[in-house]
């Protein structure tokens, strides 16, 4: 089961976007200087259909994307809530930061726009970094990936 810890309404995190980011617990990659060591536990609201109801009913207008924040150890059921939102909000765009090097196999490319793939490695510095070894891809209509992750570097 998805748990979340709190999200909130985000314009950095994927470019051109006004986010929705779901910060999810339960990480399982333990990066060293991670600064959200909290989410590491598996502590939160339950985060399923019911609850992304919930959320686009308060914020749904206001937002052009869903940003899961981590869920690396449920990655099926981030796959699944993603295809539920391209399902009943078409108009809205997806995204999922992961920690991993490489991308599940869970995940359907069909289901997101946006995937960010790499775990933080303190010395590369975060996304801003020209350093960083993390990457923003961005899913384009034939399922192949765009790396836009110029534009959060400072």
């Amino acid at each position: 089961m998805v748990r979340f810890y709190n999200y909130d309404i985000v314009f950095a995190e994927i470019p051109d976007e006004v986010s929705l980011a779901l910060n999810i617990t339960g990480c399982p990659n333990r990066c060293p200087g991670c600064h959200s060591t909290h989410l590491q536990q598996n502590i939160g609201d339950v985060l399923d259909a019911d609850a992304l109801e919930v959320l686009m009913g308060l914020y749904g207008k206001a937002i052009t994307c869903v940003c899961f924040m981590g869920g690396d150890g449920r990655a099926s059921e981030i796959n699944a809530l993603a295809a539920y939102l391209r399902k009943n909000y078409p108009e809205l765009k997806t995204g999922w930061y992961s920690g991993r090097e490489e991308m599940d196999s869970a995940i359907e490319l069909k289901n997101f726009n946006y995937i960010k793939l790499g775990p933080y490695i303190e010395e590369r510095g975060p996304l801003s970094s020209p350093t960083t070894n993390q990457r923003v891809l961005q899913v384009l209509p034939d399922l192949t990936f765009k790396d836009i992750t110029y534009k959060l570097t400072k």
